[in-house]
C-alpha cells in the first residue's frame, strides 16, 4: 500500500502475447529499455556519486603518477657520519654518479638510516677503512651498499680488469606510471561496477521501492538486465577520462589491440556490475550491502597488482589470486597497454572474466526476490 498523498504509476496490464512493457513492444515501450533509461537519468541526479566515478581516478592518478615520476637515473642516498676521517670518504662517494651523499651528525645518523632516509651509512675512521651499515631487510640498501663500496675502492686506486660496453634503452611502458592507469582502470570498474548497482538495490529495497514492483508484469531478468546496460552506457566516459588524462599528462598510451581493449573493459564491467547484482540480491539495509560489498572487493582491493605487482605474493596463494576477477583485467590491460598485445593473448583472461559474469549473473536472477 502507497503512503498518503504518494502517487505510484504502474505499466498497463499485460495483455496475452504482448511483449512485456507494452502491446507493440516497441523500443518507447519497451521495459528492458524503459528500466535502463531510469536507471541512467538517477545517476545524473546524483552529482556526488560522478566525483567517485570520475575525478577521484583522475586525481589519484595524478598524485601517485607525481609521487613516483621518472626522474632520471635513481641514485642511492647515502649518510656520512661526521667523525675523523669523513671528509676524505665523503669526497670519494660524491664522486660516483650513484650516489647523493649527506653529512649527519652522530645524533642524527641512526635516526636518519631506521627512517630511511639514508639506505646506507657510512662510519669513517682515522687511517681505517670505513664501516657500512645498512639494513637487509631493505631492497635498495643492498645495491647502494655495492654503490658505496664500489665509490670507495676506485678513490683507492682500484683499477677494472673487465670494462663491459653499458647501453642503456628506456622501453616503452616501463615507468611506474604506465603500470599505475590500466590498474586504475581495473580498480574504478571493480567500484563503480559493484556499489553502483548494489547499492541501488539495497537502497530500493529499503525504501520499499521493490515491493511496489511486484504487482507490474515486469520480469526479474529485464530488471537486473537493465542495472548492467546502465553501466555500460557511462563505461567509455569513465574509462575514456583516464585514458584521456594519462596520455596528456603522463604520455600513457595504449599499444595494443583496441578491440581486445573494448573487449576486456567491457566484460570487465558487466562482470563486476553482476557481482554487484548477486552481493545485493537478498541485503535489507544500506549497512548490510556495504559490509558484504567490503568482504568480496577487499581480497581484490589487496591481492589483485593495482598499485604493485601481485606477484609479490606466496606462490601458494597465486592460482587464487591470478584466478580473481580484477586480476584478469588488471593483467590483461597491462598487457594490452604496455606490451601490444592482441586479442590472442588476452582471450584465456577474458574467457574466464566472463564465466565470472555469467556465473554471477544467474545466481543473482535465481536468488532475487522484491521484497
Amino acid at each position: 500500500m502507497s503512503e498518503p498523498g504518494t502517487v505510484v504509476e504502474l505499466p498497463p496490464a499485460a495483455t496475452p502475447g504482448a511483449a512485456p512493457g507494452g502491446a507493440s513492444g516497441g523500443l518507447a515501450h519497451n521495459a528492458l529499455w524503459q528500466l535502463t533509461r531510469a536507471r541512467v537519468l538517477s545517476f545524473l541526479r546524483e552529482p556526488e556519486v560522478a566525483f567517485w566515478v570520475f575525478a577521484f581516478p583522475v586525481l589519484m592518478a595524478l598524485a601517485l603518477g607525481i609521487a613516483f615520476r621518472s626522474s632520471g637515473t635513481p641514485r642511492s642516498r647515502i649518510g656520512v657520519e661526521e667523525g675523523p676521517g669523513a671528509d676524505s670518504v665523503a669526497a670519494a662517494l660524491s664522486r660516483s654518479a650513484d650516489l647523493e651523499v649527506l653529512r649527519l651528525s652522530p645524533a642524527d645518523a641512526e635516526a636518519a638510516l631506521r627512517r630511511g632516509k639514508v639506505a646506507v651509512l657510512v662510519r669513517a675512521t682515522a687511517g681505517g677503512s670505513p664501516t657500512l651499515v645498512s639494513d637487509p631487510t631493505r631492497p635498495e640498501s643492498r645495491l647502494a651498499q655495492l654503490a658505496t663500496a664500489d665509490a670507495l675502492e676506485r678513490a683507492a686506486g682500484r683499477v677494472d680488469v673487465a670494462r663491459p660496453r653499458l647501453q642503456s634503452v628506456v622501453r616503452p611502458g616501463s615507468r611506474y606510471i604506465d603500470y599505475l592507469i590500466p590498474g586504475l582502470i581495473g580498480l574504478n570498474l571493480l567500484g563503480t561496477g559493484m556499489w553502483g548497482i548494489g547499492f541501488a538495490i539495497a537502497n530500493w529495497r529499503q525504501q520499499r521501492l521493490l515491493r511496489r514492483l511486484i504487482a507490474t508484469p515486469m520480469r526479474r531478468s529485464d530488471f537486473l538486465l537493465a542495472l548492467l546496460l546502465a553501466r555500460l552506457l557511462w563505461l567509455v566516459l569513465e574509462v575514456g577520462i583516464i585514458l584521456a588524462f594519462g596520455a596528456l599528462v603522463f604520455g600513457t598510451a595504449v599499444r595494443g589491440s583496441w578491440l581486445a581493449f573494448v573487449l576486456v573493459t567491457l566484460i570487465g564491467t558487466l562482470t563486476f556490475s553482476a557481482i554487484g547484482l548477486l552481493v545485493a540480491v537478498r541485503a535489507r539495509s544500506i549497512e548490510a550491502v556495504s559490509g558484504l560489498m567490503n568482504v568480496v572487493q577487499l581480497p581484490m582491493w589487496l591481492l589483485s597488482g593495482t598499485f604493485f605487482s601481485s606477484e609479490r605474493f606466496p606462490a601458494v596463494i597465486q592460482p587464487l589470486v591470478q584466478a580473481l576477477p580484477l586480476t584478469l583485467v588488471n593483467n590483461s590491460l597491462r598487457a594490452i597497454m604496455n606490451e601490444s598485445a592482441g586479442l590472442a593473448t588476452v582471450a584465456p583472461a577474458a574467457a574466464l572474466l566472463a564465466a565470472w559474469g555469467l556465473a554471477s549473473f544467474f545466481a543473482a536472477l535465481k536468488w532475487f526476490r522484491w521484497d
